[in-house]
């Protein structure tokens, strides 16, 4: 695997400046690209799946922290109040409060259990300069992040359900998860002191775990304050292992917020808190994909899907044209200029496009398109339309293969 902050900056994918500060990465046109993408993929599942996508602030009352728990278990990670007039604002750690009062903010009946909410939003953790690094360790973190609201009897079906995404989406994007880890709570005050509700949560997940039929480890200590979690681990291209997608299983936030929903027998009921999170942080997801990919995308989350090279001046006219028809199908496309060398010196410069357009004479006059392929294949002369026609078919299909049998190879 490569090097994700080397490779990130030689992309020109992201980049830092100390003017901004560490743990505070910028994204440049070609990585905003690629988070694009990540987050309509994520979104268009979740919207599957049955999600409602809300937006909330980055920012919240003290209180809101201190009835949530996060003041009195996670401060150490939290930026310290900013004090405005008579109140004291802080940057969220987490999303899980706001959709808590999202939730909250209407009277619920079990009819319309489960509520899933969902969030592509900004939080921010207090990261030791010692531990930051490229997109994997941040300060401000872009979270793909949900919150399921349910009864008890549906925690089980929607945890699964939870997963099953997370594991679809692993397959989509090629990332292959190291293990799966059970994270339970270790000794010390880091974790709510409620050895019931540990037992409940954790029963859960590991009912969830065994139905999956995976492999995984149970580890002490590495549980979110509030509750047990699933952890999906990936290892980067040094070994680092880090946490990428995660299943948590919440009993203590619904009560600290006093959330309810009427049952079927009339009475106020407290439902189950399922925090998921498919993607895990944007950045972490997208250094993951630099390292196993090496920067050559698959072609739906490449920065360039096509790159247009005419073989002289001559052919720019028609150059033109073929992006022109890639624009307007929706493909990102761009030519490479005929002064900026040989032809065998732009076809390496732009090894990492999956597909590469040569026009000759011959095409130019014809209204053809010779391709070449990432992969070293070169395709037969095709009418424009119909080349387009098929990378355009590639890119929404998010297929791996850059072109099939079905294709004409």
């Amino acid at each position: 695997m490569h090097d994700h902050r080397r490779l990130g900056r030689e992309l020109r994918l992201f980049d830092t400046d100390p003017l901004i500060g560490a743990g505070l990465p910028y994204w440049l046109p070609d990585g905003a690209v690629v988070r694009h993408e990540l987050e309509e993929y994520v979104r268009d599942a979740e919207r599957r799946a049955g999600y409602q996508h809300v937006y909330s602030p980055v920012l919240g009352k003290r209180e809101l922290y201190e009835i949530s728990g996060h003041w009195s278990h996670y401060r150490e990670d939290m930026f310290p109040p900013m004090n405005l007039g008579d109140d004291q604002l802080v940057l969220r750690p987490s999303l899980c409060p706001h959709h808590a009062l999202i939730y909250r903010s209407r009277a619920r009946s079990h009819r319309e259990l489960p509520v899933r909410i969902a969030e592509l939003g900004g939080m921010y953790r207090a990261e030791l300069s010692g531990v930051l690094g490229g997109l994997t360790r941040v300060r401000a973190i872009q979270l793909n992040d949900a919150h399921v609201f349910c009864a008890p009897d549906q925690v089980a079906e929607e945890a699964q359900a939870a997963l099953a995404m997370i594991i679809r989406a692993g397959r989509d994007l090629g990332i292959r998860p190291a293990r799966y880890r059970l994270s339970l709570p270790g000794p010390g005050a880091k974790y709510v002191a409620d050895p019931r509700l540990w037992q409940r949560a954790s029963a859960m997940l590991t009912e969830v775990l065994d139905a999956a039929g995976l492999d995984y480890e149970a580890a002490e200590g590495e549980a979110a304050f509030y509750g047990p979690k699933i952890d999906v681990q990936v290892v980067d291209g040094a070994g680092r292992e880090a946490t990428l997608s995660t299943v948590q299983v919440d009993l203590h936030q619904p009560r600290r917020f006093d959330l309810r929903y009427t049952g079927p027998d009339g009475a106020r009921h407290r439902p189950v808190m399922i925090h998921r999170s498919v993607l895990g942080s944007i950045e972490r997801v997208v250094a993951q994909l630099i390292e196993l990919h090496g920067g050559a995308f698959p072609t739906w989350l490449a920065p360039t899907q096509v790159v247009v090279l005419p073989i002289s001046d001559a052919e720019l006219p028609h150059a033109e044209a073929v992006v022109r028809r890639c624009t307007e199908a929706g493909l990102r496309a761009r030519i490479a200029d005929p002064s900026r060398g040989s032809l065998g010196a732009r076809v390496r410069a732009d090894r990492l496009v999956p597909y590469q357009a040569v026009l000759g004479a011959r095409e130019a006059e014809a209204g053809l398109v010779s391709l070449r392929l990432r992969d070293g294949r070169r395709v037969d002369a095709l009418p424009a339309a119909e080349a387009v026609s098929r990378i355009r078919a590639n890119a929404v299909s998010r297929r791996a293969e850059l072109w099939t049998q079905e294709s004409g190879v």
